[in-house]
This record gives C-alpha cells, sequence and structure tokens, in this order.
C-alpha cells in the first residue's frame, strides 16, 4: 500500500462523502456493487465534559488511498440538521475533505483567508479490530461556517490512528477498487470557486482551454465546470439537480475489467466507456457518478 496520510506540507483529497437517507439499503447495493464495507459507526465529538453524540453514523469503503463515507443522521443535532437540508437538494456527495498533517497550521491558513473556521472539533468513533476487540478512531476536523463553502461541507481532516482507520482487512475489494483520483464540481463560476478552493487548500488552481479550472494536489485534484457545460466535460452525468452540485470523482482500480463486471453485476453499467476509463451512474440511493481508471491516475476529466 502506498503512502496513505500527507507530510507537513501536503495537502491530499483525503475522502468524499455519500449523503444516504436509509444506511441499510445504500450498504445493500455497495455490496452488492463489489465493495468492502466497514462496520455501522456513531460519531461523537470529544469535548472538556466528554464524549457529545454528533448525530452521525457512516460506513466507509477503505481503499489503498483515501476512502469513500457513507453518511447519515441518526439523531437531532445541528450537524444532522445540515445533513437533511443537504439531502432535500438531492441524494448524493455532500462533503469533500481534504487531508492535511497540521491542524493548528491549516486552522491558521483557513482564518488568514477570511474562512473564519469553527474550532477544531476532535471527532473519536469506536472500531472493531480483527481479534474481536475495539480501538477508537481519531481524527481533527477543521469546519466553516456553511454560508463559506455553499457547494457542501468542505472540510481539513487530520489522522491520528492510522492503523485503526485503515485496517488491511477492510482494504480489498471485489470490485479491484484502489484509491480516490479526484472529485469533479458543478458550479456557475467555476473561476471563481476554484479560486476559492485554492485559497482553501493553500494551492493555485490552473484554467484549461474548455473553461474547466484545475486544481492539483499533492494527491489527486479537484475540477470545476460550469453547470450550464457539464455536458461537454462529462456526458454520462445528465440533467443537473442543483447548483452547485459535488458531480462524482475518480476511481482507480487494479483491474478496470473486474470493476466493470461486479458494477455490471450490481445493475449498473457503463454510461461512457474508452479504452483507458469507464463512467457510471450510481444507484439512486447511493447518489452521484463514478469514473473507472488506473490507480492514482487522474480522469479524463481531471486533466
Amino acid at each position: 500500500m502506498g503512502r496513505q496520510l500527507p507530510r507537513e506540507g501536503e495537502v491530499f483529497v483525503d475522502h468524499v462523502a455519500h449523503f444516504v437517507p436509509e444506511m441499510a439499503t445504500a450498504a445493500e447495493r455497495l455490496t452488492g456493487l463489489g465493495f468492502t464495507l466497514t462496520p455501522l459507526a456513531y460519531q461523537q465529538n470529544q469535548t472538556p465534559e466528554g464524549p457529545v453524540p454528533a448525530g452521525m453514523a457512516n460506513r466507509c469503503v477503505m481503499l489503498r488511498q483515501g476512502y469513500l463515507e457513507f453518511l447519515t443522521a441518526v439523531s437531532d443535532t445541528p450537524l444532522a440538521r445540515r445533513f437533511h437540508a443537504a439531502v432535500e437538494r438531492y441524494v448524493g456527495l455532500h462533503l469533500v475533505a481534504l487531508g492535511e498533517a497540521n491542524p493548528d497550521a491549516a486552522h491558521a491558513r483557513l482564518a488568514g483567508e477570511g474562512f473564519a473556521p469553527d474550532a477544531p472539533v476532535h471527532l473519536r468513533r469506536p472500531v472493531e479490530l480483527p481479534d474481536g476487540g475495539t480501538a477508537e478512531a481519531q481524527f481533527t476536523v477543521l469546519r466553516l461556517p456553511a454560508d463559506r463553502m455553499p457547494e457542501g461541507r468542505i472540510q481539513i481532516v487530520c489522522h491520528h490512528t492510522e492503523a485503526a482507520v485503515w485496517q488491511p482487512r477492510w482494504l480489498d475489494h471485489a470490485n479491484a477498487a484502489e484509491s480516490l483520483d479526484a472529485v469533479l464540481l458543478a458550479v456557475d463560476d467555476p473561476e471563481e470557486a476554484a479560486a476559492r478552493f485554492g485559497r482553501f487548500a493553500g494551492r493555485q488552481p490552473q484554467r484549461r482551454e474548455d473553461g474547466r479550472q484545475v486544481l492539483a494536489l499533492d494527491r489527486g485534484a479537484l475540477v470545476f465546470v460550469e453547470a450550464g457545460r457539464l455536458g461537454d466535460v462529462a456526458p454520462w452525468a445528465g440533467t443537473v439537480p442543483a447548483v452547485p452540485w459535488i458531480v462524482g470523482y475518480g476511481l482507480g482500480s487494479r483491474d478496470p475489467g473486474v470493476t466493470r463486471d461486479c458494477f455490471a453485476a450490481g445493475g449498473i453499467e457503463a454510461s461512457d466507456s474508452g479504452a483507458a476509463e469507464a463512467s457510471y451512474v450510481l444507484p439512486s440511493p447511493l447518489g452521484g457518478f463514478v469514473t473507472v481508471g488506473v490507480p492514482l491516475g487522474l480522469p479524463s476529466w481531471a486533466v
């Protein structure tokens, strides 16, 4: 497995999250597509008074680089209310997390760029161990006020317990999935959105001749396209449900043919395919789209 976490000064695409109203249905479809899922885990915020329920629960698809998260609300909290408001817009991708090593440096950068980040949130969730015991996965998350990033819950995550989160038994998937490589967003103004995300990540975006804006990170990339021109960049995407929209992501596979067969067995066929990659509309309980290519290789819409 390649290096999972960033070093000081690096920024990775760490994970994306689908907001799903029905976790059981989502898990059934994911398993049918050949993904290995982590057990259901209830998230907690660590406070001076002790752990407090965050109101959210998740299951994850852990990859050899990055991961996919599937989130649902389980109680009435401010975070759960934001979840419900997001799902009213559309079911699918509403969260992009960039990974960094130093939460204090990231918080200072965000504050200096005018994002007014919330105080760092120290998340905890129990994790089963192969021997039957449990460990506690620990993260520091930097979130923003809801109005600073209209695209969704855009945040910085710093992992403190890599071994507990990326357990070897969860890294092998029947569909050969290996890496999270890029994220595609449809927005009104790609130049403005990319510049804002660039300040968020401490990187400079680059404009492509077709109008896309590409924000290359130390691992992975974020790509911004004008919603009205999405069909030119991603003809498989279909009708835009809302703007802004986190459209989908690039998924690296050690064998795209195996991925294709697993996805077909799970009920989805490629909407657009070529020699090097294929794109799929994910089932409605999950929402979103995925382009499958080689591991750690950017999809065509991200180059």
